[in-house]
């Protein structure tokens, strides 16, 4: 490599490595990314990458830390539960653009300052709606079950035909195939007649055109945020009884 070469590179940080490692998670899963594969893409040896990371867990870290930056904080909107359904919304969006990323959201020892910020801003709207403690914390962990279930649902379902054949279609297009999640042919089980009700929901309704199964997350997201807003509503929860000893 010639000096100009090495020149015209940006200089390496802590953000073009965490930035570089995203992109290769993106495109070819997260069990590919080595600390090797990652240096060949940045151009240096493996061992220069340790100047800015300590090691794969603090890469990893650093990746979930930016993958959180990128969903919608509440920023004080006097509905919460707008501000909720728009936070879900984005990080559904995010979790769908980088899908490698949902399992591990919450499983870090050592969570990033987008991270924490991001969960503080969540509990404060929730707080400043009127829920009590207890009640935020139930709150929390529905809308986060919910969110980060479906995200994991619908990353692996099965895509449509149409976008395996690798036609001149962009990636615009490739991305509005999985964004719609459009069932294959019903299987010959389905036409056998022996599971008449799942062959009628099949047929009727998700091969039908326009059917988006997008359309169920919002269906269900709305389900949950009316029956919290009956919850916070009813005002304080009672408290627990005492477990029987058996």
């Amino acid at each position: 490599m010639s000096h100009a070469e090495a020149g015209s590179r940006p200089p390496l940080s802590r953000e073009r490595v965490l930035r570089t490692a995203v992109l290769l998670a993106d495109a070819n899963g997260i069990d590919s990314l080595t600390m090797r594969k990652l240096g060949v893409e940045l151009g240096v040896e493996a061992m220069s990458l340790y100047r800015h990371v300590a090691n794969k867990v603090d890469l990893l870290d650093g990746m979930i830390d930016s993958v959180f930056e990128e969903i919608d904080l509440p920023t004080g909107e006097s509905d919460w539960q707008s501000a909720m359904r728009r936070r879900a919304v984005s990080a559904r969006t995010v979790m769908s653009r980088h899908p490698w990323a949902t399992g591990l959201m919450e499983s870090r020892a050592a969570p990033g300052p987008a991270t924490l910020r991001h969960h503080d801003a969540v509990i404060a709207t929730l707080r400043a709606a009127g829920f009590t403690i207890e009640l935020t914390a139930h709150v929390v962990s529905v809308l986060d079950s919910y969110i980060y279930g479906f995200a994991l649902q619908e990353a692996s379902l099965p895509l449509d035909a149409t976008a395996e054949q690798g036609t001149a279609e962009d990636a615009t297009a490739e991305t509005a195939q999985k964004s719609a999640k459009v069932t294959p042919a019903p299987h010959a089980q389905l036409t056998s007649g022996r599971y008449p009700h799942l062959t009628e929901m099949t047929v009727e309704h998700i091969l039908q055109p326009g059917y988006d199964h997008g359309d169920e997350f919002m269906f269900g997201l709305d389900l949950i945020l009316d029956g919290l807003e009956r919850a916070r509503a009813d005002g304080p929860t009672r408290p627990r009884t005492a477990r029987r000893r058996s």
